[in-house]
Protein backbone atom coordinates (compact mmCIF):
# COMPACT_ATOMS: atom_id res chain seq x y z
CA UNK A 1 0.00 0.00 0.00
CA UNK A 2 1.52 2.97 -0.73
CA UNK A 3 0.76 6.84 -0.15
CA UNK A 4 -0.19 9.19 -1.83
CA UNK A 5 2.29 11.69 -0.88
CA UNK A 6 5.15 11.03 -3.33
CA UNK A 7 7.54 11.41 -0.42
CA UNK A 8 6.77 8.64 1.14
CA UNK A 9 6.20 6.78 -1.95
CA UNK A 10 9.89 6.75 -3.13
CA UNK A 11 10.69 4.54 0.54
CA UNK A 12 10.73 1.42 0.48
CA UNK A 13 10.69 1.74 4.39
CA UNK A 14 6.96 3.39 4.30
CA UNK A 15 5.55 0.15 1.86
CA UNK A 16 4.71 -3.44 2.93
CA UNK A 17 6.59 -6.15 1.61
CA UNK A 18 9.61 -4.29 1.62
CA UNK A 19 11.90 -6.52 3.62
CA UNK A 20 13.92 -5.55 6.58
CA UNK A 21 14.58 -1.52 7.06
CA UNK A 22 17.40 -2.44 9.36
CA UNK A 23 19.44 -5.83 11.05
CA UNK A 24 16.86 -7.63 13.16
CA UNK A 25 13.93 -5.97 12.31
CA UNK A 26 10.92 -8.92 11.21
CA UNK A 27 9.65 -7.90 7.96
CA UNK A 28 5.96 -7.06 7.69
CA UNK A 29 3.48 -9.50 8.23
CA UNK A 30 5.80 -11.57 10.23
CA UNK A 31 5.78 -11.65 14.28
CA UNK A 32 6.72 -8.00 15.82
CA UNK A 33 8.18 -8.13 19.25
CA UNK A 34 5.92 -7.10 21.63
CA UNK A 35 7.44 -3.38 21.43
CA UNK A 36 6.83 -3.51 17.89
CA UNK A 37 10.53 -3.67 16.69
CA UNK A 38 11.16 -7.31 16.12
CA UNK A 39 14.93 -8.98 17.21
CA UNK A 40 15.26 -9.32 20.44
CA UNK A 41 12.16 -8.09 21.94
CA UNK A 42 13.97 -6.07 24.44
CA UNK A 43 12.49 -2.43 23.88
CA UNK A 44 14.31 -0.19 21.14
CA UNK A 45 16.45 2.12 23.88
CA UNK A 46 17.92 -1.30 25.04
CA UNK A 47 18.21 -2.63 21.43
CA UNK A 48 19.98 -0.01 19.91
CA UNK A 49 22.38 1.34 22.97
CA UNK A 50 25.68 2.71 21.25
CA UNK A 51 25.10 1.76 17.90
CA UNK A 52 24.74 4.10 14.97
CA UNK A 53 22.02 6.97 14.54
CA UNK A 54 21.33 5.38 11.27
CA UNK A 55 20.89 2.05 12.18
CA UNK A 56 18.22 3.17 14.82
CA UNK A 57 14.37 2.48 14.09
CA UNK A 58 12.80 5.50 13.25
CA UNK A 59 10.30 5.97 16.40
CA UNK A 60 7.34 9.01 16.20
CA UNK A 61 9.44 11.31 18.56
CA UNK A 62 11.65 11.29 15.90
CA UNK A 63 9.07 12.47 13.36
CA UNK A 64 7.91 15.02 15.31
CA UNK A 65 10.79 16.52 15.86
CA UNK A 66 11.65 16.59 12.48
CA UNK A 67 8.44 17.88 11.21
CA UNK A 68 8.66 20.55 14.31
CA UNK A 69 11.89 21.97 13.18
CA UNK A 70 11.02 21.84 9.29
CA UNK A 71 7.93 23.75 9.60
CA UNK A 72 9.81 26.21 12.26
CA UNK A 73 12.02 27.09 9.72
CA UNK A 74 8.77 27.89 6.97
CA UNK A 75 6.80 30.02 9.84
CA UNK A 76 11.10 31.53 10.44
CA UNK A 77 11.37 32.11 6.54
CA UNK A 78 7.93 33.54 5.88
CA UNK A 79 7.80 35.81 8.80
CA UNK A 80 11.35 37.21 7.00
CA UNK A 81 9.39 37.51 3.54
CA UNK A 82 6.89 39.77 5.27
CA UNK A 83 8.67 42.25 7.02
CA UNK A 84 11.89 41.93 5.54
CA UNK A 85 11.55 41.86 1.37
CA UNK A 86 10.82 45.11 -0.43
CA UNK A 87 7.94 46.25 -2.16
CA UNK A 88 9.81 46.33 -5.30
CA UNK A 89 10.96 43.06 -5.12
CA UNK A 90 7.99 40.75 -3.44
CA UNK A 91 6.39 39.91 -7.01
CA UNK A 92 9.83 38.61 -8.21
CA UNK A 93 10.49 36.90 -4.70
CA UNK A 94 6.85 35.53 -4.61
CA UNK A 95 7.32 33.89 -8.17
CA UNK A 96 11.02 32.34 -6.92
CA UNK A 97 9.79 31.16 -4.00
CA UNK A 98 6.99 29.23 -5.47
CA UNK A 99 9.17 28.12 -8.61
CA UNK A 100 12.13 27.09 -6.13
CA UNK A 101 9.85 25.23 -3.73
CA UNK A 102 8.68 23.22 -6.66
CA UNK A 103 11.62 21.98 -7.92
CA UNK A 104 12.95 20.84 -4.86
CA UNK A 105 9.61 19.22 -4.03
CA UNK A 106 10.32 17.19 -6.87
CA UNK A 107 13.61 16.48 -6.29
CA UNK A 108 13.19 15.56 -2.70
CA UNK A 109 9.84 13.37 -3.94
CA UNK A 110 12.16 11.12 -6.63
CA UNK A 111 14.95 10.79 -4.91
CA UNK A 112 15.72 7.65 -2.88
CA UNK A 113 17.64 9.14 -0.30
CA UNK A 114 16.16 12.02 1.57
CA UNK A 115 19.07 14.76 1.79
CA UNK A 116 17.89 16.85 5.66
CA UNK A 117 19.79 20.05 3.93
CA UNK A 118 17.34 20.54 0.61
CA UNK A 119 14.53 19.71 3.33
CA UNK A 120 15.47 22.99 4.97
CA UNK A 121 16.03 24.87 1.60
CA UNK A 122 12.54 23.55 0.56
CA UNK A 123 11.12 24.81 3.65
CA UNK A 124 12.99 28.33 3.17
CA UNK A 125 11.80 28.27 -0.55
CA UNK A 126 8.25 27.61 1.09
CA UNK A 127 8.38 29.75 3.64
CA UNK A 128 9.36 32.85 1.16
CA UNK A 129 6.10 31.76 -0.59
CA UNK A 130 3.52 31.71 1.93
CA UNK A 131 5.06 34.78 3.78
CA UNK A 132 4.63 36.67 0.83
CA UNK A 133 1.32 34.83 -0.39
CA UNK A 134 0.04 35.42 3.66
CA UNK A 135 0.52 39.06 2.90
CA UNK A 136 -1.49 39.84 -0.15
CA UNK A 137 -4.12 37.93 1.31
CA UNK A 138 -4.26 39.48 4.56
CA UNK A 139 -3.78 43.19 2.71
CA UNK A 140 -6.81 42.24 0.03
CA UNK A 141 -9.12 41.55 3.37
CA UNK A 142 -7.84 44.08 5.53
CA UNK A 143 -7.04 41.97 8.64
CA UNK A 144 -3.66 40.42 9.06
CA UNK A 145 -5.96 38.48 11.93
CA UNK A 146 -6.86 36.49 9.11
CA UNK A 147 -3.41 35.02 9.01
CA UNK A 148 -3.77 33.74 12.95
CA UNK A 149 -6.76 32.22 12.06
CA UNK A 150 -6.03 29.93 9.13
CA UNK A 151 -2.86 28.34 11.24
CA UNK A 152 -5.31 28.12 13.88
CA UNK A 153 -7.81 26.16 11.65
CA UNK A 154 -4.83 24.22 9.80
CA UNK A 155 -3.43 22.99 13.73
CA UNK A 156 -7.41 22.24 14.75
CA UNK A 157 -8.03 20.84 11.21
CA UNK A 158 -4.66 18.70 10.97
CA UNK A 159 -5.09 17.43 15.29
CA UNK A 160 -8.88 16.25 14.39
CA UNK A 161 -7.86 14.40 11.60
CA UNK A 162 -4.99 12.41 13.98
CA UNK A 163 -7.74 11.98 16.70
CA UNK A 164 -9.72 10.57 14.15
CA UNK A 165 -7.44 8.39 12.76
CA UNK A 166 -6.53 6.98 15.95
CA UNK A 167 -9.88 6.41 17.66
CA UNK A 168 -11.74 5.56 14.67
CA UNK A 169 -8.91 2.88 14.18
CA UNK A 170 -9.61 4.38 10.14
CA UNK A 171 -8.10 1.46 8.17
CA UNK A 172 -6.42 2.90 4.94
CA UNK A 173 -7.33 0.46 2.42
CA UNK A 174 -6.10 0.26 -1.28
CA UNK A 175 -9.10 0.97 -2.96
CA UNK A 176 -9.29 4.47 -0.31
CA UNK A 177 -6.33 4.71 -1.47
CA UNK A 178 -6.19 4.58 -5.05
CA UNK A 179 -9.33 7.54 -4.59
CA UNK A 180 -7.13 9.92 -3.03
CA UNK A 181 -4.54 9.28 -5.66
CA UNK A 182 -6.58 10.00 -8.77
CA UNK A 183 -8.14 12.49 -7.11
CA UNK A 184 -5.03 14.53 -6.23
CA UNK A 185 -3.45 13.89 -9.40
CA UNK A 186 -6.68 14.88 -11.26
CA UNK A 187 -6.49 18.06 -8.39
CA UNK A 188 -2.92 18.96 -9.50
CA UNK A 189 -3.32 18.68 -13.37
CA UNK A 190 -6.34 20.95 -13.40
CA UNK A 191 -3.70 23.50 -11.44
CA UNK A 192 -1.12 23.15 -14.03
CA UNK A 193 -3.54 23.50 -16.63
CA UNK A 194 -4.95 26.86 -15.12
CA UNK A 195 -1.41 27.78 -14.75
CA UNK A 196 -0.82 27.58 -18.62
CA UNK A 197 -3.82 29.08 -19.48
CA UNK A 198 -3.31 32.08 -17.58
CA UNK A 199 -0.23 32.40 -18.78
CA UNK A 200 -2.16 33.25 -22.15
CA UNK A 201 -3.98 35.33 -20.34
CA UNK A 202 -7.18 33.46 -20.26
CA UNK A 203 -8.56 33.36 -16.30
CA UNK A 204 -10.83 30.47 -15.36
CA UNK A 205 -11.29 31.25 -11.67
CA UNK A 206 -10.19 28.85 -10.44
CA UNK A 207 -7.11 30.90 -8.61
CA UNK A 208 -9.31 33.65 -7.88
CA UNK A 209 -11.10 34.71 -5.22
CA UNK A 210 -14.52 34.14 -6.96
CA UNK A 211 -17.13 30.86 -6.70
CA UNK A 212 -14.79 28.74 -8.49
CA UNK A 213 -11.89 29.65 -6.14
CA UNK A 214 -13.60 28.88 -3.37
CA UNK A 215 -14.97 25.45 -4.46
CA UNK A 216 -10.96 24.76 -5.28
CA UNK A 217 -9.73 25.78 -2.02
CA UNK A 218 -12.93 23.44 -0.42
CA UNK A 219 -11.64 21.16 -2.50
CA UNK A 220 -7.81 21.30 -1.56
CA UNK A 221 -7.98 21.65 1.61
CA UNK A 222 -10.85 18.28 1.53
CA UNK A 223 -8.13 16.36 -0.57
CA UNK A 224 -5.62 17.42 1.82
CA UNK A 225 -7.15 16.15 5.13
CA UNK A 226 -7.32 12.78 3.05
CA UNK A 227 -3.67 12.82 2.09
CA UNK A 228 -2.93 13.22 6.19
CA UNK A 229 -4.64 10.24 6.85
CA UNK A 230 -2.20 8.14 4.01
CA UNK A 231 0.50 9.76 5.44
CA UNK A 232 -0.25 8.86 9.46
CA UNK A 233 -0.73 5.36 8.14
CA UNK A 234 2.56 4.96 6.46
CA UNK A 235 4.25 6.83 9.26
CA UNK A 236 2.77 4.39 11.36
CA UNK A 237 3.81 1.19 8.73
CA UNK A 238 7.30 3.10 9.35
CA UNK A 239 7.85 2.44 12.49
CA UNK A 240 6.27 -0.29 13.02
CA UNK A 241 8.42 -1.90 10.16
CA UNK A 242 11.76 -0.39 11.68
CA UNK A 243 12.14 2.48 9.27
CA UNK A 244 15.88 3.71 9.74
CA UNK A 245 15.71 6.80 11.78
CA UNK A 246 17.23 9.28 8.57
CA UNK A 247 13.55 8.55 7.17
CA UNK A 248 12.08 10.74 9.88
CA UNK A 249 13.13 13.69 7.48
CA UNK A 250 11.37 11.99 4.87
CA UNK A 251 8.22 11.77 7.04
CA UNK A 252 8.68 15.14 8.07
CA UNK A 253 8.97 16.50 4.74
CA UNK A 254 5.44 14.26 3.59
CA UNK A 255 4.02 16.48 6.43
CA UNK A 256 5.05 20.00 5.67
CA UNK A 257 3.76 19.39 2.18
CA UNK A 258 0.71 17.73 3.02
CA UNK A 259 0.18 21.20 5.82
CA UNK A 260 1.29 24.20 3.71
CA UNK A 261 -0.95 23.02 1.08
CA UNK A 262 -3.79 22.77 3.80
CA UNK A 263 -2.63 26.04 5.21
CA UNK A 264 -2.54 27.89 1.94
CA UNK A 265 -6.64 26.30 0.97
CA UNK A 266 -7.81 27.06 4.15
CA UNK A 267 -6.61 31.04 3.89
CA UNK A 268 -8.10 30.97 0.54
CA UNK A 269 -11.41 29.77 2.09
CA UNK A 270 -11.53 32.33 4.85
CA UNK A 271 -10.81 35.12 2.99
CA UNK A 272 -13.00 34.76 0.27
CA UNK A 273 -15.74 34.01 2.67
CA UNK A 274 -15.02 37.42 4.21
CA UNK A 275 -14.32 39.24 1.19
CA UNK A 276 -12.50 41.85 -0.14
CA UNK A 277 -11.79 45.43 2.11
Amino acid sequence: MQSSNPVLNRSSAFAPGHGQAYPGAAPYGQQQSPYGYGGSGLPPQQQYQGAPASSRPMTLDDVIVKTAITLGVVVAAAAFAWWAIPTTLVTPAFLAGALVGFALAMVLSFSRKVNPALVMLYAVAEGVFLGIGSKFIAAWVGDSAIIVQAVLATMVTAGLTLATYKYFAIKVTPKFTKMVVIGTAGFAGVLLVNLVLSLFGVSTGISGMGPMGLLFAALGAGLAVFNLILDFDMIEQGVRQGAPQNEAWRAAFGLTVTLVWLYWNILRILAILRGGD
